[in-house]
């Protein structure tokens, strides 16, 4: 329930992060998003709303946040998270298959969502996947254990962070301060998640019709 009121009201959280901590925001921030994409065991943490109550609050001239420098520290925490995901998936595909604790720490439903998603878009789903939640988590450890080459990787990484970073930021910080959304900010919030995962649904979706057919 913490989790789910931090996600929620992120920007009431995240007021009192500044306020309370200062320039140490900055290292919140990047651990944050770092810990999404990066750690394949922290698929639920709020990157897409964290990156526009963020930029928001940097548009805002009463918070002593600047936006340049929260937008490069989430451009470096998306490719420095992605990458670690990606060495984590090599290692699975080498030893950590083999080692039970590590299997049980991974969420194989969504690992197989990810996969999937995966086979039908190639290296573009590490772009895609970017913009749904839990799927972006997972898209890179597939990448690793894929053994997709690391030269290819980085290159779907980095555009794919830079974008992602960049429609949120953008959105944040040119409309967050809005009155109409100030009032409504959960409601945007559960709007940005919903909108995330239609790809989700609409794979979810394709994948039981074919499956219907295929029985027929």
């Amino acid at each position: 329930m913490q989790l789910i009121d931090f996600i929620l009201n992120i920007d009431q959280h995240l007021v009192g992060i500044v306020n309370n901590f200062g320039n140490w925001t900055y290292l919140i921030l990047f651990l944050i998003i770092f810990i999404e994409t990066g750690l394949v065991v922290f698929p639920f943490l709020p990157g897409d709303s964290l990156i526009f109550a963020a930029s928001a609050m940097a548009a805002n001239p009463k918070y002593a946040l600047n936006i340049w420098l929260a937008y490069f520290i989430f451009i470096l925490a998306a490719i420095l998270g992605d990458t670690i995901n990606y060495e984590i998936g090599r290692w699975s595909a080498k030893k950590g298959s083999e080692k039970n604790w590590f299997n049980k720490l991974i969420n194989q439903d969504k690992r197989a969502a990810a996969e999937h998603f995966f086979e039908q878009h190639g290296g573009k789903t590490i772009v895609i996947g970017r913009f749904i939640p839990f799927i972006r988590t997972f898209v890179p450890f597939v990448s690793g254990a894929g053994k997709m080459s690391y030269r290819h990787f980085i290159a779907y990484n980095f555009l794919g962070g830079f974008l992602w970073v960049s429609l949120f930021s953008i959105i944040g910080y040119f409309f967050g301060n809005f009155p109409v959304v100030q009032d409504h900010f959960s409601l945007i919030v559960v709007a940005i998640i919903l909108v995330s995962v239609v790809p989700i649904i609409i794979v979810y979706l394709r994948k039981k019709i074919t499956q219907r057919r295929q029985l027929r």
